[in-house]
């Protein structure tokens, strides 16, 4: 014991603090996607693995003027410590970016965080003990499962299909929970243009699952930061629209102008505000003034109702190359066709293992992220999450065609080695290919 305390002989030899960590640090890890930066961000290599946004279509000037204006109008206050709050302007325009997907509020109850991610990670810092559950679509955002997980809460995968979380398993889950006598802290849900599914949860689903929930006296946490960047049609209404008092609401500017400015919000019921204010100084003291100033800059001289248009035509081009490519060289695969956001899930053939089959494809020049990463119970292996925000069309059907190079070398290994017979099997062009997606 050293003179402070703190043990001495319980570390190991990489780490000898490692005896004095608190215990809610065992649910730290890296998760596989950022594993997967370091290979992706090789020039040689075509990412479809992360979530970026292509910030390049944002005009450059748009924001060097509202920065400039920023700091000629308001300098001194802009580099100084702000509400923890937010600057109450933008929360003025962030009532007007919600309106967009029918939510009516007051600016009072408007937070601003460090990006939305900031606002999960305070959520969860007021509403989860140890051993309490979280109710989330299976799959779910990776981040989000490192979060709960940290504060040492159980993570419990709803089923999904082709329209989202499916009411009735949603149902059985809570009944089964209550009765193994779990608390259940919350919903947490991604209803439109799901990470990592694709998915969109259906109008009546959203009705029903509101109302399973004020039933059972369950939280649900909205987090949505690709409702906007929709393609052929805009998707229903965000579920903060139906229910105020029971729906806490997650928004960013991550995606649909850049992630770099790190600002993000929550809309909650008045009591949560408060605490989620208390939680935010407590955590930054207060979120950038500089940024949520350039932002209020930005929204009040830019055509940003366009920008965002103009988003949306850069993702449905990519997305369409992608569902191209797909056909094209991996018939044997089944996959979601989104009508927004950034993502699409990938079933593989029963036999193949997206996790094992990284390394090659690796070394074929080609990333993507395994399904385990979106799952806390490891399953997904069978699955696998394709990016199309970033890379061009014609990279995106390089990679793809690249991952078929290495899925069909491992059927052709199971073929040679295990007699198994040919897994190709012919498309079905009603929307989906054969077998349906996997999203349970």
């Amino acid at each position: 014991m050293s003179p402070q305390g703190v043990p001495t002989t319980s570390g190991n030899s990489l780490d000898p603090w490692y005896g004095a960590y608190a215990a809610r640090t065992a649910g730290l890890a890296a998760s596989e996607v950022r594993a997967l930066f370091a290979v992706a961000s090789r020039p040689e290599v075509v990412s479809l693995a992360g979530g970026m946004p292509f910030v390049s279509a944002l005009p450059e000037e748009l924001i060097r003027e509202a920065a400039d204006r920023t700091i000629r109008e308001s300098g001194p206050q802009a580099l100084q410590y702000g509400s923890g709050q937010g600057v109450p302007k933008l929360r003025e325009q962030i009532l007007d970016v919600m309106a967009l997907e029918g939510i009516s509020g007051s600016a009072d109850d408007v937070v601003v965080t460090t990006g939305s991610q900031h606002a999960l990670e305070l959520f969860s810092k007021l509403f989860l003990d140890p051993g309490d559950v979280v109710i989330s679509e299976g799959p779910s955002y990776v981040t989000a499962m490192v979060i709960f997980k940290s504060y040492q809460a159980e993570v419990d995968h709803i089923p999904m299909d082709e329209h989202g979380l499916i009411p009735e398993a949603l149902r059985e889950h809570i009944v089964a929970l209550r009765g193994a006598g779990k608390t259940i802290k919350f919903l947490y849900t991604i209803p439109s243009f799901h990470n990592p599914a694709g998915v969109t949860l259906s109008w009546e689903r959203r009705l029903e699952i509101i109302d399973i929930c004020r039933q059972n006296d369950i939280l649900v946490l909205e987090d949505n930061p690709y409702g906007l960047l929709y393609f052929d049609g805009p998707p229903p209404q965000a579920l903060r629209s139906v229910d105020e008092d029971g729906v806490v609401y997650l928004g960013t500017f991550s995606k649909t102008l850049a992630p770099g400015f790190r600002v993000g919000w929550a809309l909650a019921p008045h009591a949560i505000r408060e605490k989620l204010i208390l939680a935010n100084e407590a955590a930054i003291l207060s979120p950038s003034s500089f940024s949520q100033m350039v932002v209020a800059q930005y929204l009040d001289q830019a055509d940003w109702r366009q920008q965002i248009d103009t988003f949306r035509g850069v993702y449905r081009e990519r997305k369409t190359a992608m569902i191209s490519a797909l056909e094209e060289y991996l018939p044997s695969c089944a996959w979601t066709d989104p009508n927004g956001g950034f993502y699409v899930w990938l079933t593989l053939p029963e036999q193949l293992d997206s996790k094992a089959m990284l390394p090659r494809a690796v070394t074929e020049l080609v990333a993507y992220t395994p399904g385990t990463a979106f799952f806390a119970n490891g399953d997904g292996r069978r699955n696998i999450r394709l990016s199309f925000c970033y890379p061009t069309p014609e990279a995106i059907k390089l990679g793809v065609r690249r991952l078929a190079t290495v899925v069909n070398g491992e059927l052709d290994l199971l073929d040679t080695f295990a007699g198994t017979g040919s897994l190709r099997r012919a498309p079905d062009r009603a929307g989906y290919t054969a077998p349906p997606p996997d999203l349970s």
